[in-house]
């Protein structure tokens, strides 16, 4: 599921924290789900308010586009960076760029808001990036939704080679 050149702290990382493979590629970990609960009616139901992740991703793999119907805060840990892409529902396409390097243009803390589609990649050879994600409401997957390629595509056109880079067969 990771690259053949899976850095060696990635993989402690994986290892210590007890990090499982996510269906949207990476390695994830619950750490966080208040006992709290809200019905939203946008959610069609009762949710935790608010939930928590570890979430790991290594050079050679993606978070493929996906969304979710509440705000995600991205939290930047260790590593090499991680560079989210965020399609708006309106069309803009944001780059957020999650490090440690705050003078060359990196954020430790973003937050991707409800509903719109979003992939991640490592761009530095051998690289990895550690992260934590908060969402509120919190994360069921019932509201999470991988996207399908040419539907997406379909939507979005200026984004092609983009979406077809960061979405799974």
């Amino acid at each position: 599921m990771h690259s053949e050149n899976f850095n060696r702290k990635a993989q402690d990382y994986v290892n210590l924290l007890h990090l499982q493979p996510h269906p949207e590629g990476g390695f994830y970990k619950e750490t966080y789900r208040a006992e709290m609960q809200a019905g939203f009616d946008s959610f069609g139901g009762v949710r935790n308010v608010s939930t928590g992740i570890y979430y790991l991703l290594d050079h050679g793999n993606f978070s493929a586009f996906h969304r979710i119907k509440s705000d995600e805060m991205w939290h930047f840990y260790d590593g090499t960076g991680l560079t989210v892409y965020v399609i708006h529902p309106q069309g803009d396409l944001e780059i957020i760029r999650l490090g440690k390097n705050l003078a060359g243009g990196e954020t430790l803390q973003a937050v991707v808001p409800a509903g719109c589609w979003f992939a991640s990649t490592v761009e530095q050879q051998e690289g990895f990036a550690l992260v934590g994600c908060t969402v509120a409401p919190g994360f069921d997957f019932q509201d999470f939704e991988l996207a399908k390629r040419e539907s997406l595509i379909g939507l979005f056109p200026a984004y092609k080679e983009l979406i077809h880079r960061l979405t799974r067969k």
